[in-house]
């Protein structure tokens, strides 16, 4: 894939053959994100898992201490009885089939999250599959099918984000904005590789954790230390 001049200038400072701690990585990442708005802060984990196998997928949740960066617009699957609830805590959408319709049939997707009540996945099941590509299917590993609905749009909005197998075997989490500290940057670094540490698969063999990349939307990617990270 062919680069723009800026993007060969920031990568001049990464050198492709060094593994970097992680405190040098997110100073080269911050200094590399001189977009014109607030770049997003991405981490992308190379596993050695094989997902085709139900005991070696990783799925979960886990709230940053620092947030996103993102306002977050959720969307409440529940029936009448718990609306309100949903709506007191912050959710941005709460409602019932008239919700699934109007995505089925206006093709609305106004929102980043999408929790559910146990007794609504009936309902939320119909449009699994204009959900699911999109990776807003609600799960119950990642918090986003239970009856606390309060509980589940507080911890969105506070910056709970889901982490997830690709098809690839990789795992893609922001960790923050370039605007944000180096010192909130690594919380919420720490605190996500943290989950996916304990999320190890009991049946894999072999390397687990293969490469761990930091980057920011438009920069160039730092290789971090592997060893240093699961220790």
């Amino acid at each position: 894939m062919k680069r723009g001049k800026r993007y060969a200038e920031i990568a001049k400072n990464v050198d492709r053959a060094n593994l970097y701690d992680v405190e040098e990585a997110i100073d080269l990442v911050k200094k590399g994100a001189v977009a014109k708005f607030d770049e997003t802060i991405e981490v992308h984990i190379r596993t050695g898992c094989d997902g085709r196998h139900a005991e070696q997928q990783i799925r979960g949740a886990v709230v940053l201490p620092h947030g996103t960066g993102k306002k977050v617009r959720v969307l409440v699957f529940c029936k009448e009885n718990k609306m309100q609830e949903a709506l007191d805590a912050g959710a941005d959408y709460a409602g019932g089939e008239e919700l699934m319709h109007k995505i089925q049939s206006e093709n609305w997707f106004e929102f980043d999250v999408v929790v559910a009540t146990p007794d609504m996945m009936g309902v939320v099941g119909r449009i699994g599959r204009v959900l699911g590509p999109k990776g807003l299917m609600p799960n119950p590993k990642a918090g986003t099918v239970t009856m606390d609905v309060a509980k589940a749009v507080n911890d969105i909005k506070a910056g709970k984000i889901e982490y997830r197998l690709d098809k690839t075997n990789i795992i893609h989490c922001p960790v923050g904005k370039a605007s944000f500290s180096q010192e909130q940057l690594k919380d919420n670094f720490q605190t996500l590789m943290d989950a996916i540490n304990k999320a190890k698969p009991s049946t894999l063999k072999g390397q687990y954790l293969r490469s761990v990349t930091l980057t920011s939307t438009m920069g160039a990617g730092v290789k971090l230390n592997v060893a240093k990270i699961t220790n």
